[in-house]
């Protein structure tokens, strides 16, 4: 895998609440907020990706969101061990919660949190696991595709027919999540399940990506060249250009390899994409 990642404060904001982490779970120490470029081999115990969005005002978004990754990333590590990739990568997502919370209940760092959005690439699968706005997409032979859905309040209007996708980009209510790290006892982890195919991109961001960029200009960026480094430095200034009121993050990740299956030229993504739908944790 070649994988670059970036984060910015953008244009309003005072300080960085968003963090990022590219993890090699066979090697020990990485931190997040990685050089911006890598080339990874998946070992025995895989590669993670995850991004943050802190908050909680002043420094304890910015807490929230280190936090997060860190125990997300030594949870998952020694999950590994004894559970299946999905089942590991859902503990990390658990013991971030439980770190989280334990840290919020310092009267300075009341109400903190954190969305979590993280990819585990482990034996050729990506096991993707998401707690509230931030998102992962899929680009395979030049298609678009959001593999997560928002667990936002306008996404729950939208999903009922209450309100057009264009009309929740513009709501007021449009940052109102509905879960968070850190901000209930147990959660709702919304899992799935992806079929990497060789030429695969994956990307991974925070909000402040998502509400300053327009679908079709995340697509041509994400899909264009020259490298990842690049396309990850484009996306960033284009949230800017477009008023750059949040924080942003991005993670962009290319999946290669003689024993990775090409995709079909349908992109097969029905037979390589699974949800997983089994109840976690209380219903949002």
């Amino acid at each position: 895998m070649a994988v670059a990642g970036g984060t910015d404060i953008g244009r309003v904001r005072r300080n960085n609440e968003d963090a990022f982490v590219i993890a090699d779970l066979s090697e020990q120490g990485t931190s997040p907020n990685p050089p911006r470029l890598m080339s990874l081999s998946v070992g025995y115990r895989g590669i993670l990706l995850a991004v943050s969005d802190g908050m909680g005002g002043e420094q304890a978004g910015e807490v929230a969101s280190a936090l997060a990754l860190e125990a997300l990333r030594r949870g998952t590590s020694a999950a590994l061990s004894s559970l299946a990739p999905d089942a590991a990568l859902r503990a990390g997502v658990e013991l971030a919660n439980q770190e989280v919370s334990a840290a919020a209940a310092a009267p300075e760092r009341e109400r903190m949190g954190a969305t979590l959005t993280a990819c585990l690439v482990h034996g050729g699968v990506a096991y993707v696991a998401e707690v509230g706005d931030s998102r992962a997409y899929l680009l395979r032979r030049g298609r678009l595709v959001q593999l997560t859905r928002d667990q936002s309040f306008v996404q729950l209007l939208v999903d009922s027919g209450g309100l057009t996708r264009q009309a929740a980009g513009e709501s007021i209510l449009r940052n109102v999540i509905l879960q968070a790290i850190g901000r209930i006892p147990e959660l709702r982890v919304a899992m799935s399940r992806l079929e990497l195919r060789r030429g695969d991109r994956l990307l991974l961001c925070t909000d402040g990506l998502t509400s300053m960029v327009a679908d079709g200009d995340l697509a041509k960026i994400v899909s264009g060249g020259p490298g990842l480094d690049a396309a990850c430095a484009r996306l960033i200034a284009r949230a800017n250009e477009q008023g750059g009121r949040d924080n942003v993050t991005v993670i962009l990740a290319d999946v290669s390899g003689p024993d990775v299956p090409e995709a079909r030229e349908d992109g097969e993504l029905a037979d390589t994409f699974r949800e997983d739908t089994t109840p976690q944790g209380p219903k949002c």
